[in-house]
């Protein structure tokens, strides 16, 4: 049991080590201004256009890499240091978040797949609050004994998890693909210098390592719970 907490703060450091990297590699990127002049905005527009894409909005949201694809209502929301901005980790961005898009009318298995686990995510994310405030309160030692209420509350913690870590592994091939269809225009239409390509590919090399630490801190919750219910008393 303590290897899985040894393990849970090991996650925790890598996950805070690579939030900082991500930020530290577009505060890098963001100061490599693209030759061409475009924005995140007009990027997108560019790259919406030449997929024959003319449904989907473009639209600007708050916050920092607060960036996604809405397949709801087909929007492309960009955060206000995307949008306007004219720089290699801007473009990347954008790009990136038109890749869903194209994947959206391309029917891209996977994308669909996750789409359709939102709902059962966000009701295992509420479960495992509601949990969280039941451990809180003396509940964690219910897990391990025997009894009924014990058991249920592990199998529900358990199957909750098993949503959680399967909706991460998905979204890995998502966001690889996505970022992969994003390069490939950029680099194909030109739209960046060999340099500003570089930047753009390590920005999204490094928001791609937040999904990999997050699939990985799923899947050692899930095998917590396992273990301690195979455990228990």
């Amino acid at each position: 049991m303590t290897g899985f907490l040894i393990l849970g703060v090991v996650v925790m450091l890598v996950s805070m080590w690579v939030s900082g990297r991500l930020k530290s590699k577009f505060a890098q990127y963001s100061q490599i201004q693209l030759q061409n002049n475009m924005s995140g905005a007009e990027i997108a527009a560019r790259m919406l256009a030449d997929h024959g894409l003319s449904d989907v909005k473009i639209t600007q949201v708050d916050g920092q890499l607060t960036d996604h694809y809405n397949p709801a209502d087909k929007t492309v929301n960009l955060s206000e240091s995307v949008y306007g901005q004219r720089n290699a980790a801007a473009a990347a961005v954008a790009a990136h978040e038109c890749g869903h898009a194209v994947q959206h009318a391309e029917a891209y298995a996977m994308l669909g797949l996750r789409s359709k686990l939102v709902p059962v995510v966000n009701i295992s994310s509420r479960i495992m609050q509601f949990a969280n405030m039941i451990m809180l309160f003396g509940g964690a030692a219910l897990m391990y004994n025997g009894n009924a209420m014990g058991t249920t509350l592990l199998m529900v913690l358990i199957a909750a998890n098993v949503f959680l870590t399967l909706f991460a592994m998905i979204t890995l091939p998502v966001e690889f693909d996505a970022s992969k269809r994003a390069l490939a225009w950029m680099q194909n239409k030109n739209i960046v210098t060999s340099s500003e390509y570089e930047g753009s590919k390590d920005s999204l090399k490094w928001a791609a390592m937040t999904y990999v630490v997050a699939a990985l801190g799923a899947l050692a919750n899930l095998m917590y719970f396992i273990s301690i219910f195979l455990r228990r008393d």
